[in-house]
């Protein structure tokens, strides 16, 4: 059997740094936050497992981000949602890789077992309705939820959103949804390098999420909070995104 690798797209010179996407989103929706980034840094961006053009196949969290060290390499990580929860599999499992670690609208997972079975029970019904619904169907529904209702148009990347596949979409939900994660909240005081968690302002439950792995981690941790944005901030507030970010990583010589 051929080795899974997953697929990379490369912009820019500079210190490097790794992007992981979003759930359904593929490595060609960062927007012009990328393109700024790529002023001074080495941009790579991956395609999480079963999206864009990676394998189909989803791995789970703990292989996923063994198969993204190893195309992202030595450089500072940033995740956004599920790309954050890949970001700190990484960091916890090859920290000699990661030279910094930026969560964007991220969690360390669920801590209550009750909590998070049904967690996964929502991920199973969603992945169900994919697959029933088809791919179209559901990027309707997954864009009109609340948590995307600031994103114009162009912002929402919809054509490339289509790249991903029902199997791809169906097979991460199962495998790599918040409901299948292992709650990582009591390791975030084992992550040594510099660690920037940041929210759009408006976006109570992943602000107050911000603060708590914040606070977990320890004094090597930074909180930044997007104004005027919700989930989506370095989408919905590219400019402000990048401006809170790039002072942070030239701080820490990233």
């Amino acid at each position: 059997m051929a080795a899974v690798s997953l697929h990379i797209e490369v912009d820019g010179t500079g210190p490097r740094i790794v992007l992981v996407h979003g759930f359904a989103q593929t490595s060609r929706c960062w927007g012009p936050m990328a393109d700024d980034l790529a002023a001074d840094h080495e941009v790579v961006r991956i395609d999480a497992p079963g999206h864009g053009r990676s394998p189909r196949a989803e791995p789970g969290l703990r292989e996923g981000a063994r198969l993204m060290a190893e195309r992202g390499g030595p450089a500072t990580y940033l995740g956004y949602s599920m790309g954050g929860r890949y970001a700190l599999h990484v960091a916890l499992a090859r920290p000699d890789v990661v030279r910094g670690l930026v969560l964007v609208s991220a969690t360390a997972g669920i801590d209550d077992p009750t909590d998070r079975a049904a967690r996964r029970r929502q991920d199973e019904a969603l992945a169900g309705r994919l697959q029933n619904d088809g791919l179209d169907a559901f990027l309707d529904t997954w864009l009109a939820q609340p948590l995307f209702a600031r994103l114009e148009e162009q912002a929402q990347f919809r054509p490339e959103r289509a790249e991903n596949t029902v199997e791809g979409l169906a097979g991460s939900l199962r495998k790599a949804g918040t409901g299948t994660q292992e709650p990582l909240g009591g390791r975030l005081v084992e992550l040594s390098m510099p660690v920037l968690v940041m929210a759009g302002a408006d976006d109570a439950k992943f602000r107050a999420e911000a603060r708590r792995m914040a606070a977990a981690t320890g004094a090597n941790a930074t909180v930044a909070l997007i104004p005027d944005a919700g989930h989506a901030a370095h989408l919905e507030r590219p400019r402000d995104f990048v401006g809170a970010l790039r002072p942070w990583l030239v701080a820490h010589g990233l």
